[in-house]
């Protein structure tokens, strides 16, 4: 069996310590980074639910199934296995013992030029926040609304339980052949998010606000739009080996539920701590600071305040001990 190996860059401390436990197992391995490899069984990618993501953004062959590792102690939906227990699942890889879960995937195209498939979702925001966006909505060429609102959000099965159910989006089961639509803080009070086939061609076009507009894929990559916004099924799915059962979309829609109800009494900076390190993986204080634009100390409260009630643990970092790391608790 050959196994691919991506990461950062081959030196990173993750990508390493996977090529030598893969060694002492004499299971022949090498890094392929982004690149397609046709030689290889299965791609183990590190960096937890975020280095899933950004290597599909990446990857141009998503049929070879991904085994995602964690470097923290917390395993996500689509990475479960963290770095300290993965040399407990080599035989099983060695054997093909694992289930592998097709995900659906957002072709997407920006004023007719095709960009990076979604794993999660694609967004259109005003460049600025605090500004309106008004937006037609087509599906399948036919207009369902003209809206005026803070953005739009179209989402995956998968993508369902993250920022487009922030937005007040419902939560849908990974395996429903369909996808969601999400107008955000509409002017219109009527207004309720869609479910639309996934075999639709959903666009948003007379895209308009004070000042430009920007689609944002997966939370990770940012682009100026013009006009227009085409999103489709994307095929092949993405392929992830699940080596957890209990890991199920039903649990993980479980505790999405409960952390909901949670979030309604967490102050907004505590809310924002929170999905960005859903979003971003394992960070500094200073670098939620930068990310989230909050003072210093507003970061400190709130940061205490997710740590006293569990949602977040605080851990030193193993690249430099001088540094306090944060990530979402299990």
């Amino acid at each position: 069996m050959h196994i691919g190996i991506s990461g950062s860059t081959p030196s990173d401390l993750a990508v390493k310590t996977i090529k030598t436990v893969l060694d002492d197992y004499g299971m022949d391995s090498v890094y392929v980074g982004n690149k397609s490899r046709k030689d290889v069984d299965c791609i183990i990618v590190t960096g937890g639910d975020k280095g899933v993501r950004n290597y599909f953004h990446k990857t141009q062959d998503p049929q070879i199934p991904i085994l995602g590792v964690s470097e923290s102690e917390t395993s996500g939906f689509l990475a479960q296995v963290d770095l300290k227990e993965f040399s407990s699942y080599v035989n099983r890889i060695k054997k093909q013992d694992y289930e592998t879960s097709e995900f659906t995937r957002l072709g997407v195209k920006i004023d007719g030029k095709p960009v990076s498939s979604v794993l999660n979702d694609v967004a259109v925001f005003p460049s600025k926040s605090a500004m309106l966006m008004e937006h037609i909505l087509r599906v399948n060429r036919e207009e369902v609304w003209h809206d005026s609102s803070d953005g739009i959000i179209i989402s995956t099965p998968i993508g369902s339980s993250a920022y487009s159910m922030s937005a007040g989006g419902p939560m849908i089961f990974q395996d429903s052949p369909v996808f969601g639509i999400v107008s955000v803080n509409s002017l219109d009070i009527t207004r309720r998010p869609l479910i639309v086939p996934d075999t639709s061609v959903v666009e948003i076009d007379d895209i308009s606000a004070r000042l430009y507009c920007e689609v944002i894929l997966d939370g990770i990559d940012r682009f100026k739009i013009v006009n227009t916004l085409e999103c489709t099924k994307s095929d092949p799915p993405a392929r992830i080996i699940k080596m957890k059962k209990d890991s199920s979309a039903v649990s993980a829609l479980t505790k999405k539920v409960r952390l909901a109800e949670d979030l309604l009494n967490m102050p907004p900076s505590s809310k924002l701590l929170l999905k960005t390190l859903e979003y971003e993986g394992i960070l500094t204080q200073r670098e939620l600071a930068a990310k989230t634009l909050l003072p210093d100390r507003t970061v400190r409260l709130a940061l205490r305040h997710l740590l006293d009630k569990g949602y977040v643990k605080k851990k030193i970092s193993i690249r430099d001990a001088r540094q306090k790391i944060y990530e979402i608790s299990n």
